[in-house]
């Protein structure tokens, strides 16, 4: 794991939705396009909480059946392991069923990993206890929503998990809202503030002209053409 975030770092990445931190890692070309972020059905449940962002503890889980591998998880070693992950953290979890039955956070859960210093947690499998989750202002991202836990139980942690498309590592820093959840890479994590900042003043000229009285088609076009000359000088100096 690179050098985690400040707490001044953290803060400016707040001030950002998103999609704009996806485009400003688009500036890096660290990556493809189409990559780093999870797929639309794992659904923000409080968009009114907005930005959150974390580093990734995780694990894996089951619900439909009782554990009958007769493996038990060391939950004090689980709980060592969110610690062990730079603050705020953020649990993702991974439903090993075939299909959600059972929701492993609801409201237990989540004033537990809040006071492990989770900001929220993320699961390909379901959520419940919405109003009480809500109340104490923890971020819950799931594939559905439940009424019951079912039979849920651990199965690991501490190892990678694919949730909604996108792998995360432990320790991954995760920024997500509304509108998603994206990954941002160790190696450019300092600097996607800045390249937000830069993106918003490329982008502005072309939102002003449109709600303009000014704006033609035409005068459009070139703005748009500008807009493409300067990104592309922005992104040289972003790009390793």
């Amino acid at each position: 794991m690179a050098n985690p975030l400040t707490r001044e770092q953290l803060e400016e990445l707040e001030r950002f939705p998103t999609p704009m931190v996806c485009n400003a890692i688009e500036m890096f070309g660290v990556r493809r396009q189409n990559e780093g972020f999870m797929m639309p059905d794992i659904a923000c449940r409080f968009p009114d909480l907005g930005v959150m962002v974390g580093y990734a503890a995780t694990a894996t889980f089951r619900a439909w059946e009782p554990d009958a591998s007769g493996k038990v998880v060391d939950m004090a070693a689980y709980y060592d392991h969110i610690l062990a992950q730079p603050f705020p953290r953020v649990l993702v979890a991974h439903d090993l069923d075939e299909r959600p039955v059972g929701a492993l956070f609801g409201e237990v859960n989540s004033s537990l990993h809040r006071a492990l210093g989770c900001a929220g947690h993320i699961t390909d499998g379901g959520a419940r206890d919405l109003d009480e989750c809500r109340a104490i202002g923890f971020h819950l991202f799931s594939g559905c929503v439940q009424v019951s836990h079912a039979y849920v139980h651990l199965e690991d942690f501490g190892g990678p998990v694919a949730v909604g498309g996108l792998t995360v590592p432990p320790g991954g820093l995760l920024h997500a809202d509304k509108h998603g959840v994206c990954l941002i890479p160790a190696e450019i994590a300092g600097e996607v503030a800045a390249a937000c900042e830069a993106m918003e003043a490329l982008e502005r000229p072309l939102i002003d002209l449109a709600r303009s009285p000014e704006f033609t088609p035409l005068r459009f076009a070139a703005a748009r053409n500008d807009m493409k000359e300067q990104y592309q000088e922005a992104c040289k100096r972003f790009r390793r």
